[in-house]
């Protein structure tokens, strides 16, 4: 039987068909044929043994038995019946059934199951008298059938689980890459030909270490099988011990050699020290932890010894699966491609990622790419000569003979170019304005290209950045690549580091979500407007605690604040009560339900050095307050939000439906001569026409627009609100 062609089939990630191909023909394979996700061929016993011990690429090695008819569910039973199955289980013997595809009148690849494992216990049944057990979790056998509409085909897989694992990662990171898919990047980096000639690889991100491992095993020539605990064929009735013991009998000794016989050496760096002693670990298991060297060390820390020969970085850097992800990576992949330039003149360099357009932050251009698979997620191989240090130079010098503030700014493509002129210009006219004003905070850009939907925030030397929610209209992946064009620009066109860039993006907002924590950074950047400290934080949440087109609200309040008892409802995070206060306000009241951003004003109140004495938190429902509370006021700042159905509440605010009752309720509280403002950011709101009967109402929404938010001069609507007569 050892020597007899037997009809196989080895399966592999998409995209690695042609590899997968030239690998078993390397172990004998004849007849190989590639298809989609896998590779038909024939071979020996012992071909088929290799393939499942030395295969760096296959996921599975199957022996195929039969074709069979799969037109009806009884077809089915019947063709699988038909097959002597006592070659290959015997009486003691379990098995499981993984059943893929459809026919005709079975689309659920449970009952196709059904249908297998009866008809192979009704045949031993029948024809022996006994039947063998079924077991999901650890058969002695399993059965792979694959219907393919009307034939299916029935096989053994003799690879028991999947060969992508060795046995060697017990644990791993966030979405690992897969053994068999980093054994294809290393051989399509030509990793196999560097490591023959010595060279050195290297992996500044190597999380849990499966590239170095790999490489490791392919320089050492470690058959990548040798350390699992069994195949699919150990238990197997057809499985002949004496060419399976040759051939794994062979791997051990190519395995000492070649370990011995390694001159290459192999780095890996990660920034996290948990991460890094599970790479560690990992290396361990497999005897690779003298030929292999994992460091701490994160990215920005990224060194090469230049004593080193030019030899290969390869890594997978993060790419986001979601908007917001993926263009928090964009300043990663600069600093990367920063680092490989500056460290690695010479090298030959892989970059592999599930986003192509993160690749482009890199600013290098590739000598080739390809397109492989991560499970269900597209993804390209890029693969880059590293130019030499004095090339480099050259060309830097020769760009740097213009002065930055001179020169026009050119980007990859014409929009890029467009909005980071635009960025120019405004941070020239805006920036000009704010300085002569002695305003920190104001808004640079906002959405001033529709197709760089974006609103820009200057936060002294801070830039805050939300996208806009592009309407569906948009196609998802320019709205992607626009946006990672612009995080690229937004450094360079406005001469400022990226770490000081900041992004969110804003979906159009319902309940407390515009309150939901972002981050946990809690870092708080002290900046001053109008002679108020005040703190922002631009990282932990989608809003920073300083709402920017309110700013002439807030100036208005302090220039009107003197000697006032002052109220602010909706208060967030109290910078219209720090206004009032430094104003000379006799005292001032604040109410909000959140205990978050009352702790927030608090800071505010103390930074200024205001006693809270003279000027208290209140945490509670506006509404229900107003009713309870019978002080009285001069001067009130209703802010609400649009829409609030948060926990705290009773029932669901409103604004359209409950801004009359809530003015009504501060009316009854304000004095004679006293001034409400009333503003809010509700883009079809109607002021109730009741309200201009009951009191003296007049809008000045137009005076408290200020300067930079004219573009959008619709960002919010103000009314000033008194007693008649």
């Amino acid at each position: 039987m050892s020597t007899s062609l037997h009809n196989l089939f080895a399966s592999c990630p998409k995209g690695l068909e042609m590899l997968l191909a030239d690998e078993l023909k390397t172990f004998g394979a004849e007849g190989v044929q590639e298809t989609v996700a896998g590779v038909s061929f024939e071979g020996s016993l012992e071909v088929a043994y290799r393939s499942c011990l030395w295969s760096r690429l296959a996921s599975r090695v199957l022996l195929r038995l039969t074709e069979i008819n799969s037109q009806t569910k009884e077809d089915l039973y019947d063709g699988v019946k038909s097959i002597e199955w006592d070659d290959h289980l015997d009486s003691q013997s379990s098995f499981r059934v993984d059943f893929s595809g459809k026919t005709p009148d079975i689309n659920h690849t449970r009952f196709g199951s059904q249908v297998v494992k009866d008809a192979i216990v009704d045949q031993l049944r029948d024809e022996h008298g006994w039947r063998p057990n079924v077991s999901a979790s650890n058969p002695d056998l399993r059965v792979n059938v694959h219907a393919r509409g009307k034939t299916a085909f029935v096989a053994i897989d003799l690879s028991g689980q999947s060969l992508h694992q060795r046995g060697y990662r017990l644990e791993a990171g966030e979405a690992p890459l897969k053994e068999n898919l980093a054994a294809a990047l290393l051989i399509r980096s030509g990793w196999p030909e560097l490591a023959k000639e010595g060279k050195p690889l290297i992996d500044p991100m190597c999380g849990a270490g499966t590239l170095l491992i790999e490489g490791a095993m392919i320089a050492a020539d470690i058959a990548p099988g040798l350390s699992r605990a069994r195949f699919g064929f150990d238990r197997w009735m057809g499985h002949v011990p004496k060419v399976w013991l040759t051939v794994l009998e062979e791997a051990k000794e190519r395995r000492t050699a070649g370990l011995a016989a390694v001159t290459s050496q192999i780095i890996g760096f990660e920034g996290l020290g948990s991460v890094a002693h599970r790479a560690k670990g990992n290396l361990q298991r497999m005897g690779l932890g003298k030929l292999v060297s994992v460091e701490q060390q994160e990215l920005k820390d990224f060194v090469v010894d230049q004593e080193l020969p030019a030899g290969l970085i390869l890594c997978n850097p993060p790419y986001g699966e979601r908007l917001g992800d993926e263009a928090s990576l964009v300043y990663l992949y600069k600093h990367l491609g920063e680092k490989l330039k500056a460290q690695c003149p010479g090298w030959e360099a892989g970059i592999f990622t599930g986003s192509p357009k993160l690749a482009k932050n890199l600013g290098m251009g590739p000598k080739k790419n390809y397109a492989l698979f991560n499970g269900a997620i597209p993804c390209k191989l890029f693969l880059y000569d590293l130019r030499e240090r004095e090339e480099r130079e050259a060309t830097i010098e020769r760009k740097q003979l213009q002065p930055v503030e001179n020169r026009e700014v050119t980007f990859v493509s014409e929009g890029a170019t467009m909005f980071a002129n635009r960025l120019r210009k405004n941070l020239k006219t805006i920036g000009k304005w704010a300085r002569r004003a002695e305003i920190e905070c104001y808004r640079l850009y906002d959405a001033d290209m529709p197709e760089y939907s974006l609103a820009i925030d200057v936060y002294r030397d801070w830039v805050h950045v939300q996208e806009y929610a592009a309407p569906k209209t948009i196609d998802e992946e320019k709205a992607k690549e626009r946006l990672l064009e612009a995080l690229t620009v937004i450094p360079e066109a406005l001469g400022i580091p990226e770490k000081k860039v900041i992004f969110k993006r804003r979906e159009r907002q319902s309940g407390s979500s515009q309150y939901t924590r972002q981050g946990e950074e809690g870092r708080m950047l002290e900046v001053n407007e109008g002679g108020c400290r005040l703190l922002v934080n631009l990282h932990d949440y989608l809003d920073t605690g300083l709402f920017l087109d309110h700013r002439q609200m807030r100036m208005r309040i302090q220039k009107e604040a003197k000697g006032k008892r002052f109220l602010n409802l909706f208060c967030y995070t109290a910078t219209a009560s720090v206004h009032a206060a430094m104003g000379g306000a006799s005292s001032s009241t604040s109410v909000d339900l959140s205990n978050t951003y009352l702790g927030w004003g608090k800071k505010n109140l103390a930074l200024n050095g205001l006693s809270e004495v003279r000027h208290r938190m209140e945490r509670a429902d506006c509404m229900q307050w107003l009713e309870r509370d019978d002080s009285e006021y001069d001067l009130i700042f209703i802010d609400p939000p649009t829409f609030s159905n948060s926990k705290k509440f009773d029932g669901v605010f409103d604004v359209q439906r409950s801004h009359k009752r809530i003015i009504e309720l501060a009316m009854r509280r304000l004095s004679a001569d006293g001034t409400i403002y009333f503003s809010n950011n509700y883009r079809k709101f109607v002021l109730d026409e009741k309200l201009e009967e009951l009191f003296d109402v007049k809008e000045i929404s137009s005076q408290t627009i200020d300067k930079d938010f004219q573009r959008r001069n619709n960002i919010h609507r103000s009314w000033q609100i008194m007693h008649r007569g």
